[in-house]
């Protein structure tokens, strides 16, 4: 199928490269010209693990292409992939300025059928518009297009992962002939039939090795577009509560990470997103939750329970700052050092970092920062002031008097602790993602490391 994707970001880039990836030919389109030259040279502006392979391998074979004509892309796809940004507004509402401004651009530049896919996370009833906004714009009389919501599901550092072998595929539609045009677009994820470039080998018949088809869940419009905001509302709300747990840990001298441990075993909760730590970030869960409350309230529901998700995770800066004052006493003109930047790992993603606004909150402490992140160092540098960014964690490591592990790198486990402690001025870790299992905080201790946990 010919496929046009409005938007190069983390979810436009992987949507179109994977979509090419099984076979379609598709057209990305980003009004970023620099980010366009990048592609085109065979590099990629973002860090997502697979991802570069896979856009050089496409655009070789023709599959995979990159225009900064809108114009271009509407005539090239059949169907129309709107994977712009949402960011939020001051008061929490999705900014869709964006969305609304392609999709005017799609329908004066449609002159056959398409089919127009909101994959940009919208709020419900965002569908409603982008329909009404088709009919107003489009040059032609009754211009025969369908719209579809699409909601995307991919995990910032799996996201090539996710989209080829994802749990389930959501579209909400208004018709048999838009169900029929994105049932025939996923059908090699559906059946598993395609080559997959991640699991190797492959299976005898080519395909991958688990041969269950994927579930293929058709709905709504509306009930598509609050999918997304729902599960990443409901994820969010995990993780708050098992940061609450462990606040609950540091009181009464319990471990969180047996707590969540136990908890999970419930098969009707499950072992995801109970880990506790400094809290969640990136652009999805922040971003979203907000707007999920926003629109709750604009259509008269009380959604205090998510305004107390977000609370619980915004107090997390105040637990690490306590925490560093307790065993530091004054934290004015001491060195710490900060091992992570990106809000996760296998990301250089540092959009509602709780690294970085542990940072500021430091510094206006009067506090030194050193840090490191393996990939997202760049971009941290264009948001922080004052920050001495070292080559490695022992650069980090040398004259401070406290570590915090900010990001859960897997090379942060396997660093030479013998070598940190003696770089370090005071020898203490405060482990903001409990990356250490018990015998290993034995081992630490034994060396005489000053070890804090988060609910440990």
């Amino acid at each position: 199928m010919d496929i046009s994707i409005i938007g190069t970001g983390y979810v436009g880039l992987v949507t179109g490269t994977c979509l090419a990836e099984i076979g379609h030919r598709v057209v990305c389109v980003d009004n970023d010209e620099e980010k366009i030259a990048v592609l085109k040279s065979g590099g990629i502006p973002i860090y997502e693990p697979g991802l570069e392979d896979l856009v050089k391998r496409n655009t070789a074979k023709g599959r995979l292409s990159f225009t900064s004509r809108l114009e271009e892309g509407v005539e090239r796809g059949t169907v129309v992939f709107i994977c712009v940004g949402t960011p939020p507004l001051e008061d929490g509402e999705a900014d869709l300025s964006a969305v609304e401004r392609v999709t005017r651009k799609i329908a004066e530049a449609a002159n056959s059928y398409k089919l127009i896919v909101e994959k940009s996370t919208v709020p419900v009833q965002t569908g409603m518009w982008i329909e009404k906004t088709i009919k107003i714009y489009n040059n032609r009389q009754n211009a025969e297009f369908d719209v579809a919501s699409n909601p995307e599901f991919l995990r910032e550092g799996t996201a090539v992962l996710d989209f080829l072998h994802p749990d389930r595929i959501v579209v909400g539609v208004t018709n048999d002939r838009a169900e029929r045009l994105l049932r025939e677009l996923y059908a090699p994820i559906i059946e598993r039939s395609f080559v997959c470039p991640i699991h190797s080998p492959p299976s005898a018949s080519g395909g991958c090795p688990s041969s269950e088809p994927v579930p293929f869940l058709v709905t709504d419009i509306q009930s598509a577009e609050l999918i997304k905001h729902a599960s990443n509302s409901f994820l969010a709300m995990k993780i708050s509560f098992i940061n609450a747990i462990s606040d609950l840990c540091d009181k009464v001298g319990a471990d969180v990470t047996k707590v969540a441990e136990g908890i999970g075993l419930d098969k009707r909760i499950g072992a995801s997103h109970l880990n506790a730590g400094i809290g969640f970030g990136g652009f999805c869960f922040p971003k979203d939750l907000q707007a999920f409350v926003r629109i709750a309230e604009k259509s008269g529901c009380d959604f205090s329970l998510l305004r107390e998700v977000e609370r619980i995770n915004n107090s997390r800066i105040d637990v690490v700052v306590n925490k560093l004052k307790a065993h530091l006493w004054i934290l004015k003109e001491k060195t710490v050092g900060v091992l992570g930047l990106a809000f996760k790992p296998n990301t250089d993603d540092i959009r509602f970092a709780p690294s970085l606004e542990i940072i500021k909150r430091l510094q206006r402490e009067g506090v030194n920062i050193k840090a490191y992140d393996p990939k997202a160092m760049e971009k941290a540098k264009r948001e922080l002031e004052g920050v001495t960014f070292c080559n490695d964690p022992y650069a980090v490591a040398e004259g401070c008097e406290a570590l915090i592990i900010a990001t859960e790198w897997r090379e942060f486990k396997t660093l030479d602790m013998a070598r940190i402690k003696t770089l370090m001025r005071r020898p203490f870790i405060l482990d903001g993602r409990n990356i250490y299992n018990r015998e290993e905080l034995v081992r630490l201790r034994q060396m005489g490391f000053e070890y804090v946990g988060m609910g440990r």
